[in-house]
């Protein structure tokens, strides 16, 4: 059997199942990365598999870290709306042999893992005052 590369698995993965834009997927590759390289650096050994929910974790700062405040919209445009997305284009990427898995791993492994809007809504609302009425006390600003 040939292998093919990741380029050519994507033209199959998104002909097969249109519901996530190509990018999506260089992007999961991406944070599989920036996940095991994190991972790395905090067991300090090489990191031979990344769990679902681990690699949910590796997403959500990753794509934090990337994207910022348009994070929900780039995830969205592309495709991605929970977790269960981020599993099913997993799924699709081992369906092409492009990721491995474990007979431990599942799709239920990425099913409520966490609410996007907590994961990447929340860390920019402004912060709101203790006491409704009371404004929050920002430091004075520096004269020179």
């Amino acid at each position: 059997m040939q292998k093919i590369g990741f380029a050519e698995a994507l033209d199959s993965i998104v002909a097969s199942d249109p519901r996530y834009q190509r990018d999506a997927y260089v992007f999961l590759r991406d944070a599989l990365d920036y996940t095991t390289k994190q991972q790395k650096k905090s067991k300090g050994a090489s990191v031979r598999h990344v769990a679902g929910p681990e690699l949910l974790e590796g997403v959500r700062q990753y794509a934090l870290k990337e994207f910022g405040p348009m994070v929900v919209t780039v995830l969205s445009y592309w495709g991605i709306r929970s977790c269960e997305d981020v599993g099913n284009m997993v799924f699709n990427l081992i369906g092409a042999g492009i990721f491995g898995k474990t007979e431990e791993d599942s799709i239920d492994d990425f099913k409520n893992v966490f609410d996007f809007d907590e994961a990447f809504v929340k860390p920019f609302e402004p912060i709101k005052p203790p006491y409704p009425g009371v404004p929050i006390k920002l430091p004075a600003p520096k004269l020179s």
